[in-house]
């Protein structure tokens, strides 16, 4: 057999249809397809969309697995920070294992591509990005995964930790994180220098962690947005989080917006519950690639998230009070096509000729997925299945 034969399915909620996939790719779409040479796949009127998009977790974080950890820190950030890079050792966190288990959760609910940051510092080193890397490697054909260096407990506050993310960008990340310029390394034009000069080095783009709040984070925001402009890196930048794109002050954060617009910076949002965030409607009425990510996932950060982009589309709408049925259509969006887009995937999509990167929702509607969430009923990967009902086909250590 030369490929699949999706039968009865609609895609985006639409009319049903078949759907056939031929060299991975979608070869054909319409009513009574041929399955000649083609392996037959029920849809039984299943709504096909293309493979969500995990655009901001962390793999190398999770005890998913492990047991119920007691979180004793609360909420303060550095007390987080510096309790997680004690706790790995602590606890024995084995990197490869965990990751691939939260990888795999991924898939078998609808995911095909990952973005994800990985901790880089002069304490734990490069064992962990080393470790998400093999994953990578080990997965594909599952999971596309693109990898974040990320300087999770500071960078000019811990002398070490550029040279480290230098390594670990000859190593092969895809990326260049940051993390809080003022906040956490109180030295926003070093913070900001370093890490884009590392990225113009390696030819890579930049995801910077932007917690700060209101006009701390407003400002760091104008420094990222100078220093895109002056290094030619339009198109190239993500901010993930930007919590002071949410303050209320709609003409301030207009004008940031309207920043992010003119330089393509891309923004990743979680809909985190607890803080002020970019408003969805707002910034992709302005043009704004978008993605969305569950964070962390069962860490020692916190209990709450799940490996679940149904369930953060979800989140992200009921945070920005989207209600109608093309509201929730759009926030899918936003954690499948648009995703993909935010984190510089192309074609992915339902077109003829595209990667067939998909996933199969239970509902009458695209807003009944969202709503009502999975389990999502089958995944496939360059159009081979990867999961079923929810859970992926390999085997999770």
């Amino acid at each position: 057999m030369t490929g699949i034969l999706l039968r009865n399915i609609r895609p985006l909620g639409g009319p049903p249809v078949d759907l056939a996939i031929r060299d991975g790719r979608i070869g054909a779409m319409g009513e009574g397809l041929s399955a000649d040479g083609l392996t037959v796949e029920e849809g039984d009127g299943a709504i096909c969309v293309p493979g969500l998009v995990e655009a901001h977790t962390h793999l190398d974080k999770t005890v998913m697995g492990m047991g119920w950890y007691a979180n004793a820190v609360g909420t303060d950030l550095r007390a987080m920070i510096d309790n997680e890079r004690a706790e790995r050792r602590r606890l024995g966190l084995d990197v490869s294992r965990q990751a691939m288990r939260h990888a795999l959760a991924l898939v078998g609910n609808g995911t095909t591509h990952v973005r994800t940051h990985v901790d880089v510092d002069t304490e734990n080193g490069l064992d962990g990005l080393r470790d998400v890397l093999s994953l990578r490697d080990a997965l594909r054909g599952v999971l596309d995964i693109q990898v974040v260096a990320f300087p999770q407990s500071g960078l000019m506050i811990r002398p070490g930790t550029a040279e480290l993310l230098d390594q670990a960008m000859a190593m092969g990340a895809d990326l260049v994180g940051g993390l809080d310029p003022c906040a956490v390394d109180r030295d926003p034009k070093g913070h900001l220098d370093t890490v884009f000069a590392l990225a113009d080095r390696h030819g890579a783009g930049v995801d910077i962690h932007l917690h700060e709040p209101g006009e701390m984070g407003a400002f760091s925001l104008e420094l990222i947005c100078e220093r895109t402009r002056a290094l030619g890196m339009a198109g190239k930048v993500t901010v993930s989080h930007g919590f002071c794109l949410g303050m209320p002050d709609a003409r301030r954060t207009g004008a940031l917006i309207d920043g992010l617009a003119e330089l393509a910076i891309a923004v990743m949002t979680t809909g985190a519950p607890s803080r002020e965030v970019p408003s969805v409607p707002r910034l992709r009425a302005r043009g704004i690639r978008m993605g969305a990510g569950c964070d962390g996932v069962l860490d020692t950060w916190n209990p709450w998230n799940r490996p679940d982009m149904l369930d953060r589309a979800r989140i992200v709408a009921q945070k920005n009070n989207m209600r109608s049925d093309a509201d929730l259509a759009a926030v899918l969006d936003l954690c499948s096509s648009g995703g993909a887009l935010a984190i510089g995937v192309g074609g992915h999509g339902l077109a003829l000729g595209a990667p067939a990167d998909l996933a199969l929702l239970p509902g009458e509607t695209l807003a009944a997925a969202v709503a009502r969430g999975g389990p999502v009923l089958m995944t496939l990967k360059r159009g081979a299945v990867t999961a079923r009902h929810g859970k992926a086909l390999m085997e999770a250590p």
